[in-house]
């Protein structure tokens, strides 16, 4: 498998440059929140049908063009199928971010979570996954994402959870791009520190059994101990470890994320937090600033 130059400067980045990943992938399940966050209410659009697309569409097309939001303080924006497969300006937004942005493009692939099952929601069958893989690679997408879910401290559903995010991981790595595996643990869940020692453990277990050539990013819940992850992230098959937000504002995100030395944010609520439709356009960039501008402190210079 030949590697392009446009793959060698991408790794590049996301193994060496400052910065952090702007999760902008929000799908048909969260979108409708989304919007409502960003003030557009639900009489404006039908939930699931192409209107709820065109607007969260335009929102991220209203981020991904403002002044403010740069390669040199975000690595990477991760990306929903819909927003690969519609333009920027005229171009295909994947290469829109990272010809006009550089910022490297990621695309989720995961297609939702199962029913809860001992403590853990695996994620549904990937159908989609080769059509998926095929689409990346057409738009010069660096790598993927697929997020699954955790409850409960129950070492046995852990172990499911993340054993097939490791399979789906292995395909992907096949297809010449990187993964990230986002085994979610429950913000709110009173087993939150037992579940995360578990994982832990769980995910060297999966990591030491990767080819040497199987190099893979970690999407996190931000731990209640901090640093749990530091052999995690240096371990040799691991090119970064990201933090989610997870449902925490962005002050207290960041306040955690800072305390966590080598892990860089990938919010998304936390990001975009504060945004309005009709917010003036100097106005909304002042405060896509002030996020992004936090975010990136509490990543790299760790505040």
């Amino acid at each position: 498998m030949t590697t392009s130059l446009t793959y060698i400067r991408q790794l590049e980045k996301m193994e060496h440059a400052p910065g952090f990943v702007a999760a902008l992938d929000q799908s048909g399940g969260s979108t409708p929140k989304a919007l409502k966050l960003y003030g557009v209410p639900e009489s404006w659009y039908v939930k699931g049908e192409k209107s709820m697309y065109d607007h969260v569409h335009m929102m991220r097309e209203r981020i991904i063009t403002s002044q403010e939001f740069r390669g040199d303080r975000i690595l990477a924006a991760i990306l929903f199928e819909d927003t690969v497969r519609r333009e920027i300006e005229g171009m295909p937004s994947a290469k829109y971010l990272w010809e006009k942005k550089g910022i490297v493009p990621i695309l989720k692939i995961d297609q939702g979570l199962e029913d809860e099952h001992k403590g853990v929601q695996l994620m549904k069958p990937l159908t989609k996954l080769d059509d998926l893989l095929a689409l990346a690679k057409e738009n010069d997408i660096f790598g993927t994402k697929a997020r699954s879910f955790i409850k409960e401290a129950n070492e046995e559903g852990i172990k499911a959870n993340v054993q097939q995010q490791f399979n789906v991981a292995k395909n992907v790595c096949a297809a010449g791009l990187v993964p990230i595996i986002e085994p979610e643990v429950d913000i709110k869940s009173p087993q939150k520190e037992e579940a995360e020692n578990i994982l832990k453990n769980v995910l060297l277990d999966n990591l030491n059994n990767l080819k040497p050539n199987e190099r893979v990013m970690l999407k996190l819940t931000l731990p209640t101990t901090a640093n749990l992850y530091k052999d995690v992230i240096a371990h040799p098959n691991v090119l970064r470890v990201v933090a989610l937000s997870g449902g925490y504002s962005r002050a207290d995100a960041n306040a955690l994320l800072a305390q966590n030395e080598n892990i860089v944010a990938s919010f998304s609520r936390a990001l975009t937090e504060g945004l309005k439709v009709d917010d003036s356009p100097e106005f909304f960039d002042s405060k896509l600033d002030d996020s992004i501008g936090s975010i990136y402190y509490a990543s790299v210079e760790k505040f």
